[in-house]
């Protein structure tokens, strides 16, 4: 018969409740936080997990940034602008269809960015975007697409 002693038992149970602890802690360590800042100056608190870009997280978060083309590069609906320069230099460079999409972006800025193509990293924890307000595309007023 397989017993186990009192320091055992205390043994197993206790790195079985860190394991989860730390599993909890990993999981919090893999997403940074992201506020997102719509035409009214309202401010909605969000965790992106890293590699996820900013499109998705606020399609999955109920955010209303469009993302008509569904990150393929073929509009500029999902434009955001970064609201802090030191935070937008820590992104990589915009490739040349990206910028040929932001000229197309309402309210261009030197900061100004697609949702789909940044993507999150422990870098940018503490982003604030915000989002313009009107887009450019060819939806019929008032249209607000439902994510994927």
């Amino acid at each position: 018969m397989f017993t186990l002693s009192l320091s055992q038992r205390q043994e197993l149970f206790s790195s079985t409740a860190d394991k989860v602890e730390s599993e909890h802690r990993d999981e919090e360590k893999e997403k940074i936080n992201v506020t997102f800042v719509d035409k009214d100056g309202e401010e909605t608190h969000i965790k992106v997990p890293v590699g996820m870009s900013i499109l998705e997280a606020a399609h999955e978060n109920d955010i209303e940034l469009e993302g008509a083309c569904e990150g393929s590069l073929a509009c500029s609906t999902c434009h955001v602008i970064v609201m802090d320069a030191e935070q937008y230099n820590k992104l990589p460079d915009p490739a040349d269809e990206e910028n040929d999409m932001l000229d197309l972006a309402f309210g261009l800025t030197e900061t100004s960015r697609l949702g789909c193509q940044i993507i999150a990293k422990h870098e940018l924890d503490g982003l604030r975007l915000a989002i313009p307000a009107a887009t450019r595309n060819f939806a019929v007023d008032g249209f607000k697409p439902k994510p994927h």
